[in-house]
This record gives C-alpha cells, sequence and structure tokens, in this order.
C-alpha cells in the first residue's frame, strides 16, 4: 500500500494495532537488535513524554511474546536478522504494566490503579490455572491478583510471582516491560504521598529485577532517572540510557531524516521549515530529534486544511507544571536566565543526573533550583545544544513550541503577581480611565519592571506585540465592572484593545506597538494615526460611549512609552 494511503496513528500505542490496520509506521525494531547484541539484565531508558515511549514497548511485547504474529514485522528491519528472529520472536512469556494511568490524588486511590493493572495482566495468565507444570499450591498463590482489592503486600509480590509461574509453565525465562515507571512517583510528589508511593515501587522492583531468578532481562521508561538509592536499591547489571547517552539515541522520537521522508510520503516537503522550527531541536546523544506527537498531528492538520497554522499539541496534551514550579520561585538571576532563553539564548548549567523528588524541596536554595534545571532538561522543555565541557551543559530551548510555553506561563505568572498588588492596580486603572497619559506610563514601565521581557530577536513583530497586549489586557481585565476586548472588529478593521467603562460612559482604545531598538515617541505617533485614520473609535460610539480616551503605547524591552488623545464626541 502506498505510504500516502495509509492514517496516521494519531494517540495510537498500539503497536499491534498500528500494523494490523496498515497505519503509517516509521520503523524502529534495531532497537531490539540493539538490546539483545548489548544485553543487560535491566534496560532503564528516561525520555520525554509524547515520545513514543509506550509504542516502543508494546513493539517489544509483540516481537518477544510466546504467540506473537510474526506477520507483524514483516518488511521491518528486524525480519532481515533470520537467525536473530528465529532465536528469540516469540520465545518468551512476557509481562507487560504500564504505569501511565497512575495519577490520582490518594495514595490509597494509586493502590487501587495499580491493582486494577495488574488483575488485567493476570486475566492474560488465567491459563496459569489450568497448567498441568504448576501444582495446587502454586495456582492457588496466584488466586488473590483475581481479586478486585488486591493488598499492598500481595501486589509488590506480584511480578516476582508472575515471572515464576509463567517460567514454570513455559520453561522460559520472564522478559518484564514497565512503562512510564515514574509517573506514580511525580504523581504522588505533587499531592503529598511520595515517601508511602516510593517504598510501594522500590518493594516491588526489588522482588522483580533484583532477587528475580526467573528474569531474562527488563525494560523500563520514564522521564526521570530516579536515583538508584531511592528506587532501584543494589540492583546489578543496570544500564541506564538518558537522553545525553549516544547509545539508543534514535529510537524514541523521529530523526531529522525520517521526518523529511514522512513529508515526502503525503506530498508535503514543502512544510519541512515550518515542521523543524516548531518540533525539532532535541537533542538526544548525537541525534537531532523531532517530537513524535507533534509532526504526525501537525501532518494531520494540514493534510485537513492546507491553509493550518502550527498549534502547541505537546504543551496541550499534559500540564505545565514545572515550569510554573521554576517561574514562581525565580530570583532576580533566574529571570534574567530565562529571558535569555526565550531570546533564543542560552545558559549553562551543572546537571544533576539521578534525582529523588524529595530533592525539590532542599532547603538549600541554590541546590533546590539546579534540580529544577535539571527536571527541566530531562523532561524536554530545554535541551543540551552542546556536549558537556568541565560538567556544564548548555541549555537552550529547542523549537518554536516549547518557547511559547515559556511565554504563556510567564504571562500567568505575571498576572498573578500583579493582581495581588490591587493598590498599584487600582492606580493604573484609574489612570487610564482618567487620560492620565503620564501615570499610565509610570506604572506600566513599573509592572514591566518586574516581569520577565520577551525580546526574542527569532519572533515576528506581531508575536511581539502580542506579549505587550497580553500584558495589559490582563493588567484591564482586573476591572470586573469594564468590558475589555481583545483585537475585535471596530470601525474598518481590528483595534487592538478597547475598553468600555458603562456607568460613566467611558471608552479608551489601546493601540500597541513594538518599538524595535527603542524608537518609542515614532510609534507611539504611528499608533495614535492609526486609531484615527481606521475610525476606531467607531464601536464605542455606537455603545453610548461619550468620553473617548485614545491611547498608543510603544513597547520595547522592560519600557514604554504612552502617547494621548482625547477623541469624545
Amino acid at each position: 500500500m502506498a505510504a500516502e494511503s495509509k492514517k496516521l496513528p494519531i494517540g495510537l500505542e498500539c503497536f499491534e494495532d498500528i500494523r494490523k490496520e496498515i497505519f503509517y509506521y516509521i520503523d524502529k525494531t534495531n532497537l531490539i537488535i540493539d538490546l539483545l547484541q548489548n544485553w543487560a539484565k535491566v534496560n532503564h531508558f528516561t525520555r520525554p513524554r509524547r515520545f513514543g515511549k509506550t509504542l516502543t514497548m508494546g513493539m517489544l511485547k509483540a516481537f518477544f511474546e510466546i504467540g506473537t504474529d510474526p506477520s507483524l514485522f514483516d518488511g521491518l528491519s528486524v525480519s532481515h536478522q533470520a537467525e536473530l528472529c528465529r532465536q528469540y520472536m516469540g520465545q518468551f512469556p512476557v509481562i507487560f504494566l504500564s504505569l501511565k494511568s497512575v495519577n490520582v490524588l490518594t495514595f490509597s486511590s494509586a493502590l487501587q490503579k495499580m491493582g486494577a493493572l495488574i488483575r488485567k495482566e493476570a486475566r492474560r495468565f488465567q491459563f496459569l490455572l489450568e497448567s498441568d507444570r504448576l501444582t495446587d499450591i502454586e495456582k492457588q498463590s496466584l488466586l488473590p491478583l483475581y481479586q478486585p482489592n488486591i493488598p499492598q503486600e500481595t501486589q509488590q509480590e506480584s511480578l516476582a510471582l508472575f515471572s515464576e509461574m509463567l517460567c514454570k509453565h513455559f520453561n522460559k525465562k520472564v522478559i518484564i516491560l514497565i512503562d512510564e515507571y515514574d509517573v506514580p512517583l511525580d504523581k504522588a510528589y505533587e499531592n503529598g504521598y511520595y515517601d508511602e508511593m516510593a517504598d510501594h515501587i522500590r518493594s516491588t522492583f526489588e522482588m522483580a529485577l533484583k532477587t528475580n531468578e526467573f528474569l531474562y532481562f527488563a525494560v523500563l521508561t520514564g522521564c526521570l532517572r530516579i536515583s538508584r538509592e531511592s528506587i532501584f536499591t543494589s540492583l546489578n547489571n543496570f544500564n541506564v540510557h538518558t537522553i545525553s547517552d549516544a547509545a539508543y539515541d534514535e529510537y524514541f522520537g523521529f530523526t531529522d531524516s525520517e521526518v523529511q521522508n514522512l513529508l515526502t510520503d503525503y506530498h508535503i516537503s514543502g512544510q519541512y521549515r515550518t515542521v523543524k522550527e516548531w518540533y525539532d531541536g532535541y537533542q538526544f546523544g548525537r541525534e537531532n530529534i523531532y517530537c513524535p506527537w507533534d509532526v504526525l498531528c501537525y501532518v494531520k492538520d494540514h493534510l485537513a486544511d492546507p491553509a493550518a497554522e502550527p498549534q502547541m499539541y505537546w504543551a496541550n496534551s499534559s500540564g505545565n507544571g514545572i515550569i510554573r514550579h521554576i517561574i514562581d520561585g525565580a530570583s532576580g538571576t533566574t529571570r534574567d536566565q530565562i529571558e535569555t532563553l526565550i531570546l533564543g539564548g542560552s545558559v549553562e548549567k551543572e546537571l544533576v543526573y539521578e534525582l529523588t523528588y524529595n530533592d525539590l524541596d532542599s532547603e538549600d536554595a541554590d541546590e533546590r533550583l539546579s534540580y529544577l534545571w535539571s527536571i527541566l532538561y530531562t523532561t524536554g522543555y530545554l535541551t543540551d545544544a552542546a556536549q558537556p565541557s568541565n560538567r556544564l551543559h548548555r541549555l537552550v530551548i529547542p523549537n518554536q513550541e516549547i518557547r511559547l510555553i515559556f511565554e504563556k506561563q510567564i504571562r500567568v505568572w505575571f498576572n498573578r503577581l500583579i493582581m495581588s498588588d490591587t493598590g498599584k492596580l487600582g492606580s493604573f486603572c484609574s489612570a487610564l480611565k482618567n487620560g492620565n497619559a503620564s501615570e499610565v506610563e509610570a506604572h506600566f514601565n513599573a509592572f514591566l519592571l518586574s516581569s520577565i521581557s520577551i525580546r526574542d530577536t527569532f519572533a515576528k513583530k506581531d508575536m511581539k506585540e502580542n506579549y505587550f497586549h497580553g500584558i495589559l489586557v490582563g493588567l484591564l481585565s482586573s476591572e470586573s465592572s469594564w468590558i475589555v476586548k481583545s483585537n475585535v472588529e471596530s470601525g474598518n478593521v481590528y483595534s487592538d484593545i478597547p475598553v468600555e467603562i458603562p456607568a460613566e460612559k467611558i471608552g479608551c482604545v489601546i493601540e500597541v506597538k513594538y518599538a524595535e531598538n527603542g524608537t518609542f515617541d515614532a510609534k507611539c505617533t504611528e499608533a495614535l494615526a492609526q486609531i484615527e485614520k481606521q475610525n476606531y473609535t467607531s464601536t464605542l460610539q455606537l455603545d453610548g460611549m461619550q468620553t473617548i480616551h485614545a491611547y498608543g503605547i510603544a513597547c520595547f524591552r522592560k519600557g514604554c512609552r504612552v502617547a494621548y488623545k482625547n477623541l469624545s464626541i
């Protein structure tokens, strides 16, 4: 079947479904070859979310599990290794758990979620209850794994017990696959039960991975590399493959050549530069990597509507609490560094490779901040622009999507900070209502000085204006009785910010301009002229506003200039 006629696997993480239903698939099966050639008892891959971890784990399950359908791998790279396929394909019992759904508010709810996952896996192995290779006592030991509420201790023993029984039934050692192992830990930290969850995960892993004589090998995936001391105590032959490592660097996410082939297959190779600007930029080992979720979503939208603009697909698929965390605690120096990143520059940081979530609550502010920078790197919000020198990493924002995430979160932070100072906010709004341009300018300059400015030289002029526009809308929206609109139709075209104060029949029109290189006066004059020329006051007049204030506001970095004209009837 021609590639362009294949469906795009948006949100589809089941390898078998993708292959059976003829979805587009970028071949990552060389990972199987590498895992077997570089064998380790426990293999741990850390990658950001939405980079194909679950799909890859499903591919491993489909290859190794007894009873697999060999046709799933027809035409894929691994199928050309005839001897390897004969020796390993379909030759092992496989235990597979994805913990991404264990994202709940309490420890008891987390245990219920994990119990449901274990129970689901137990149902796959119901044949063990009829096995003539297990004793009655061994079969009875499995029965608690089918109960509605599996006790915590039984959960901790479950993977080891499955391993033993499967090995005895098939006379084959077992492969264990644990996907998104750190999601329960992340949610436990957010909701105050981290120590309990860490103890539970540690006990489960110790029995399944450390003292398990029935284990052939295991693969774990997650976003963070949780320290061995806290979770993986004393595991031997434990190989960790992070985003900094060259080994396996091409197997999670799309490489540049894979993206070019995908765009060519769907006859939209002209979109390559857009895709690269928005979704490329991640450095995994020695490979340049794109976020696969973003690329597939963009291709789908572009095929449906060639005029579709790039979207923040990755950002919208999950929360961005880690950025809020770092910005909320930002000192002046940290704010300057965030500005540098958004500008397109870099910051040099020494990163911590092994973490415990409790490290984020360190009493040492510098140490705590070091951990947060490390998490921003490992979770995909920042990437390394160069190989580390003297233990320092040159961190940058990887692409336009992530840059917009930072800007959006900064605006939320800024609005929250400003809204807390009701006195200054009230004075600003009062000055605007009364046509006092000098006070408006003084207050807005003060607000900008306390913010993180957006000076991105890579951004288009209208995007820079939108940043300051967003700040003003946030400030003015604090007055609940005012009607504040944004980029609405008014007169001949669209005005930036029209404001109505119905009780006093006062209207304001604000036109924002970006004053490149500090050309404040010229941009203020241009803004006022545009208001009059385009008749931006017409809607305010129709709505009964009798006093109308026109403001031309020019902004650059952390400064502004305000020009004023009374356009009352």
